[in-house]
């Protein structure tokens, strides 16, 4: 008896699975859909740091002000300019040695890398230490990833129509959509240094941004399994 329950149920189980077997006749594509935007989103790095003029210190307080004053006048957002780090600056430091000189680094927020020029010609260029572009992004960068996904799902089709045409079949309904590990960047990193150690030349690091601003690339896959008619 048990030996005839187990025979049953050995063939239900195979009956069963012969149920799942998909028997559709399939054609599995890649799509893919790229495109390149120009970055409006920069975020700059602004050092400033104290300096000696003859026996006058000129305070951070006051190479600060200048900057804020700069940014403003620029009409960029308070929430846009920000404090990075501040090396020293302490009550302590100036007590223990009068001669140390205090730093703090900025973070500004840009959309027109122009008014980079305006704010660093409104600073005292031997209170600025360093500039440099941290990183850059682009403001509708959400919605492009999404236009490019469905345009690489939507060329994943047509190829798969176009290779069945050619044997003379047609591409029926999707069976199973994958979407390719998304490999694609977010703020790109620059790090590029724009040499301020003496004196800052506005126009020239200006122009320095203009140079090594690159375009952002975008690259989407889909993987798709259409049924054949």
């Amino acid at each position: 008896m048990k030996k005839l329950f187990f025979a049953a149920l050995i063939l239900f189980t195979v009956a069963a699975n012969a149920q799942t077997v998909d028997l559709r006749r399939k054609i599995e594509v890649t799509g893919t859909a790229e495109a390149e935007v120009t970055p409006d989103i920069i975020y700059f790095s602004i050092s400033l740091k104290e300096y000696m003029d003859g026996r006058n210190r000129v305070s951070i307080d006051v190479l600060e002000n200048q900057l804020e004053k700069a940014v403003a006048v620029a009409g960029l957002p308070k929430e846009d300019f920000t404090i990075n780090n501040i090396s020293g600056y302490t009550t302590y430091q100036k007590k223990k040695d009068p001669n140390f000189l205090a730093g703090k680094q900025y973070r500004i927020k840009f959309h027109d890398l122009n008014k980079v020029n305006q704010i660093l010609g409104s600073v005292d260029p031997k209170g600025i230490e360093s500039t440099y572009i941290e990183s850059y992004d682009y403001s509708k960068i959400i919605e492009l990833k999404k236009e490019l996904k469905l345009k690489a799902l939507i060329a994943a089709k047509e190829k798969a129509a176009y290779l069945l045409e050619g044997i003379g079949e047609k591409v029926g309904g999707a069976i199973e959509i994958t979407e390719v590990e998304d490999n694609n960047p977010g703020p790109i990193m620059r790090n590029f240094a724009f040499k301020a150690n003496t004196l800052v030349a506005a126009d020239q690091a200006a122009a320095d941004s203009d140079i090594d601003f690159k375009k952002i690339k975008l690259n989407f896959q889909i993987r798709a399994v259409f049924e054949i008619k």
